[in-house]
């Protein structure tokens, strides 16, 4: 049987694995669906439907799966997906999806999401993210994996951040930010490759120097007829061709160089 606190209050509905520890003043809902190992702090509200994976730590007044905030919700059954391994900190918000955007809001494995960050309604977010402190996400947002956001950005509903990317501190995403890139500013412009935090993660010189040729093609000069000369590269980079893959395929248009 799980370990509760006496003073917290779990409905009969609510499903959590024996190894789950829950502190006190928590309230978990019906339809929550805890996994093994996760320990849920005090002062936390989770609301259903909703599944939180294995290994998932919640911090102190964190509220989790509540109804999105968007005047065309009219209580439909929708729902909030947690995967494993993910650090939750104090008053971290996240909303269920809308019958709009598909119904459901997912947040994937091992991302680090700092103290008093909110993510919107129907956002999808990878794997191995870092969120700073206040970081916000508006609805339909989707994020990569193992991507970095400084403290308090702000992302535009509708928005793609790549996988990789970096945003400075204080960054407003109005435009999606391919992967790769390190962005800054409000409103937001390219500065650049990730290139420190891709050298941390392992990535090879020859990777890095294909990945600044299409930033320099596609998000610098602006040459789409300068595919051809990446031809090469994306064959032989994976990532390369992930990069042009994602300017390519934007519907809001990506963020680029500019000095100003």
């Amino acid at each position: 049987m799980a370990h509760i606190h006496p003073t917290a209050i779990v409905d009969p509905d609510a499903r959590l694995h024996e190894s789950v520890r829950v502190g006190p003043y928590t309230v978990i809902g019906p339809g929550v669906e805890i996994g093994e190992g996760s320990e849920i702090g005090p002062h936390v509200v989770l609301a259903g439907p909703m599944r939180i994976g294995s290994g998932c730590v919640i911090s102190p007044f964190a509220c989790l799966g509540q109804a999105p905030q968007d005047l065309g919700y009219k209580g439909e059954d929708t729902r909030l997906e947690i995967g494993n391994n993910n650090v939750i900190r104090e008053s971290v918000t996240i909303n269920r999806g809308t019958v709009k955007g598909g119904g459901l809001t997912r947040v994937g494995d091992q991302n680090f999401i700092m103290a008093y960050c909110h993510i919107g309604h129907d956002c999808l977010v990878g794997d191995g993210n870092v969120f700073a402190n206040n970081v916000a996400l508006a609805g339909h947002v989707e994020i990569g994996d193992q991507a970095n956001l400084g403290g308090y950005t702000l992302v535009h509903q509708f928005c793609r951040i790549g996988s990789h990317a970096f945003t400075g501190m204080g960054s407003a995403i109005n435009l999606d930010l391919a992967p790769f890139v390190l962005a800054s500013g409000n409103y937001a412009r390219a500065l650049g490759l990730n290139k420190i935090g891709l050298r941390r993660k392992g990535f090879s010189s020859e990777c890095i120097d294909a990945l600044q040729r299409v930033f320099r093609a596609l998000l610098r000069r602006r040459d789409p007829a300068a595919l051809d000369s990446l031809r090469d590269d994306m064959l032989r980079f994976p990532e390369a061709r992930e990069m042009v893959d994602f300017i390519q395929s934007s519907r809001r248009g990506v963020l680029r160089y500019s000095r100003t």
